[in-house]
């Protein structure tokens, strides 16, 4: 069978480079086509894999543009927000796929493969509890967990802790514990602070179609 072409879609490079790297190892079944940070896929492909960073959830209407796209055969969301809910409303939305983000590569290859044949994925149990979360996020290096910096971009994109929990679908607790947390491990006690550090520290989300790195 012939390598499935897939485009990966979040607003920050990052993401979208960090997934490309996790699946860099299997080439001879997923050729990774082009990488869309704010921007619709260009290049016909076989799947578009939405990565829910720092953006909407499955359920919103970001996937009902994905899918109305003629260049993108299905839709896959892949997000850490597993509730029901959100699977059901992306699967109503059209999506082919919802994976969870603790699938080691082989498994999350596999479930594309699967979409891509005409079998329906969902996989919203987090089959590893307590594993790193795959693919990479804006202040990896800095210490941040992939709540935090994902929490910390939406704050340097001006939303407020209640926008925060509507987005994420978090609780309002849970979104102060992860600000608590993120500011902690940057050294600021301001949300001001904060938003200043995200802005140096490429927090804002990017507008770019990238091609993947050879």
């Amino acid at each position: 069978m012939a390598a499935i072409r897939v485009a990966l879609v979040n607003d920050y490079e990052v993401v979208v480079r960090g997934l490309e790297a996790m699946l860099r190892t299997y080439v001879d079944r997923i050729q990774v086509v082009e990488l869309d940070a704010s921007r619709d896929v260009a290049r016909s492909v076989d799947i578009a894999m939405y990565d829910t960073f720092a953006g909407q959830q499955g359920d919103r209407e970001e996937i009902r543009q994905l899918i109305s796209n003629p260049r993108v055969s299905k839709v896959v969301v892949y997000s850490w927000n597993l509730q029901p809910d959100l699977v059901r409303g992306a699967l109503h939305n059209g999506a082919a796929g919802y994976l969870s983000k603790s699938l080691p590569a082989g498994e999350l290859v596999a479930a594309l493969e699967a979409v891509h044949v005409g079998d329906e994925q969902v996989v919203p149990h987090d089959p590893h509890p307590g594993k790193v979360i795959t693919g990479d996020w804006p202040g990896r290096e800095e210490g941040l967990t992939p709540r935090e910096a994902e929490v910390l971009a939406l704050i340097t994109q001006g939303l407020n802790n209640q926008e925060i929990a509507d987005r994420t679908r978090l609780s309002i607790n849970s979104v102060k514990t992860y600000i608590r947390g993120a500011y902690r491990r940057i050294g600021v006690t301001t949300r001001t602070n904060a938003v200043l550090w995200g802005v140096e520290h490429g927090f804002h989300p990017d507008r770019a179609r990238m091609r993947p790195r050879e």
